[in-house]
């Protein structure tokens, strides 16, 4: 059985590495309209802790994740788990 590592995407929340998708800039119109449909269909995960949106973290199941961390530093820490595997 695989270990699953977790992805630290601020304040204590986590999500499982191998699930992200993607890992987005929260501020195109895209990616506005991204979070509102997510929102719509109950697929939103605010993980900001009352913080303003930094990055969105999209899953394979389709869910959007709204962490108060820089997408550069949850990319950096993506890419330093994968490096750890």
């Amino acid at each position: 059985m695989k270990k699953q590592k977790l992805l630290s995407i601020g304040f204590g929340n986590y999500v499982v590495g191998d699930r992200v998708v993607a890992i987005v800039n929260p501020s195109s119109s895209p990616m506005r309209r991204l979070r509102e449909d997510a929102r719509k269909e109950g697929r939103l995960i605010d993980a900001t802790q009352g913080r303003k949106t930094r990055a969105l973290v999209i899953t394979d199941s389709n869910h959007v994740i709204l962490s108060a961390i820089q997408a550069e530093t949850v990319g950096q820490r993506f890419t330093a788990e994968e490096e750890e595997a």
